[in-house]
């Protein structure tokens, strides 16, 4: 399998990644990178993706909004949320699109578990809305996940609310779900009397469930 390394880059503002990510993608395309884990956090902006419904969005500019070429519907960034782009072939790890999610999923249970916190994966029923992400057992939603598959490469990654704001979900239809609680390890840590992780611990829980380096 090949090599994921990661990279830390800190704050980073959304439409700065999104011109590099490009970038990211060709140089894993060309060969001229290993697959890599980007881990960052991002200042206060809403993405969407390109199924989500106007209707779906916030009615006010408080927060910038933004159009991205991910799968998924509209999802907050913020400070205290660990975001992570996951730049990896799929050929050559032998994985399909269904599978790199599921990758993706297993390996954030794996890491708040780690961490204390239990977390679950979710099966979509037929015809419903995804449930694509990481869930508590109470069905609270941990980290949001939407991606994008180009010429055998993956863009775009998840977002784990670590400890952030997050009044900012209540001002749209997160993720598609019009009944979604959002919430974040430090409310799941408090509501079983544990400690909440510093951001680094998460982080290197995180790229060490993921396998990078």
């Amino acid at each position: 399998m090949s090599e994921l390394r990661r990279v830390d880059l800190g704050e980073v503002p959304y439409d700065e990644s999104g011109t590099v990510m490009t970038g990211w993608a060709d140089e894993r395309r060309d060969g001229r990178a290993p697959d890599r884990l980007f881990l960052l956090s991002h200042p206060p902006v809403i993405t969407y993706g390109r199924l989500t419904p106007p209707g779906e969005l916030p009615g006010l500019d408080a927060i910038p909004v933004v159009p991205v070429d991910r799968g998924g519907h509209a999802t907050y960034h913020g400070p205290g949320q660990l975001v992570g782009y996951l730049i990896v072939s799929l050929r050559e790890r032998q994985r399909g699109p269904v599978d790199i999610i599921r990758f993706v999923e297993n390996a954030l249970i794996e890491a708040v578990g780690k961490l204390g916190v239990e977390a679950v994966r979710r099966e979509t029923p037929k015809g419903a809305p995804s449930l694509v992400g990481v869930w508590t057992p109470e069905h609270r939603k941990l980290a949001s996940i939407g991606m994008r598959i180009r010429g055998g490469i993956t863009t775009h990654g998840f977002a784990l609310n670590v400890d952030p704001d997050l009044s900012p979900f209540d001002t749209f239809i997160a993720c598609g779900l019009a009944d979604v609680e959002m919430t974040s390890l430090q409310r799941a840590a408090d509501a079983h009397g544990l400690a909440t992780p510093t951001f680094d611990e998460v982080k290197d829980a995180v790229a060490t469930a993921f396998g990078a380096s």
